[in-house]
């Protein structure tokens, strides 16, 4: 005995296109919260609407008054029923759907790497966010191993302030610019020299640049526009992020950690100077990427060198 069922609500605007799927799966592949909600909603009702077909061919079919245009016309009312049942979250598959991927978008970090993170250095009054958002370009050890090296001078000096290794701050800085290649500019184009994606707060009197840019609320990548410091070099930009660093009793526990990335990186992430739950990992994990791609020589330099934390200047 087939049970009745109710009524649905036909929603014309429910079914799929194939720009609406390609869109739909564009938002899935950017992290786009609420294209994942759709698409887990999709995926429920195509559940729900294969369990009612299982059910109608279990039932016992009437021969004389069963024709071909009354299963279609089942099949329709299936179709739109299932989708009404996904949109009330009758089965609650679609939920458990979204919260488990987005566990594994937090333990993945980023949409395509950690250039990606978003998040960046914090001003004196509160957290930065990074300028990257969009999928980063892949980068050669040949393009890596030339941005640290360009940068590698004026970082150590401003590693030495903080008393630590300048390999943290290189990776630290290629981490939020995707090795130099997502550095936030004008709208002419001028380079913000800006490589920590330090914020222009309210105590920040210089000139700034605004970005597309990207914070973690509650773990989700979420869009959004930014101001941020512009500096006339890059050395200018070091001098300025050891002085926050240096002046912020948040990041205590990150200064004189000397060759221990791990710890620095920590630190930072306990003083809130990112809001990416993934960030210390990411940091630690570039910068072994940048001693495989620098070989040993500017470590040794690096370890040789005195490390002591303190407000020397540059």
């Amino acid at each position: 005995m087939t049970l009745p069922l109710p009524t649905p609500v036909i929603d014309p605007n429910l079914f799929a296109t194939s720009s609406s799927l390609a869109g739909l799966r564009r938002g899935v592949a950017a992290h786009n919260p609420q294209a994942l909600r759709t698409a887990a909603q999709q995926f429920e009702s195509l559940f729900i609407n294969m369990v009612l077909k299982s059910m109608q061919d279990a039932n016992f079919k009437d021969p004389l008054f069963g024709s071909s245009q009354s299963r279609m016309y089942q099949d329709m009312y299936d179709e739109q029923l299932s989708i009404q049942l996904s949109k009330e979250h009758a089965f609650g598959l679609a939920e458990m759907l979204v919260q488990q991927l987005r566990r594994q978008w937090a333990s993945e970090g980023t949409k395509a790497g950690p250039a990606a993170s978003g998040p960046a250095a914090a001003s004196a009054a509160a957290p930065a966010s990074g300028p990257a958002i969009a999928a980063p370009p892949v980068t050669s050890p040949e393009q890596q191993s030339a941005f640290a090296r360009s940068i590698w001078p004026e970082a150590a000096r401003a590693a030495h302030r903080l008393g630590v290794t300048p390999v943290a701050l290189v990776a630290q800085a290629a981490l939020e610019t995707n090795w130099g290649r997502n550095i936030p500019r004008s709208a002419h184009g001028t380079s913000s020299n800006n490589l920590f994606g330090i914020k222009a707060g309210a105590g920040w009197s210089g000139p700034s640049v605004g970005s597309a840019t990207q914070e973690y609320i509650d773990g989700m990548p979420t869009a959004t526009r930014a101001q941020f410091r512009a500096y006339g070099s890059c050395g200018q930009c070091l001098h300025d992020y050891a002085t926050l660093l240096s002046g912020d009793p948040r990041y205590r526990a990150a200064l004189g950690t000397g060759n221990d990335v791990g710890a620095f990186a920590a630190a930072l992430q306990r003083g809130g100077y990112a809001t990416d739950p993934n960030y210390a990992r990411k940091l630690t994990a570039v910068a072994d990427t940048l001693s495989r791609v620098l070989g040993a020589e500017p470590l040794k330099l690096a370890a040789a060198a005195p490390i002591a934390a303190g407000s020397g200047t540059l």
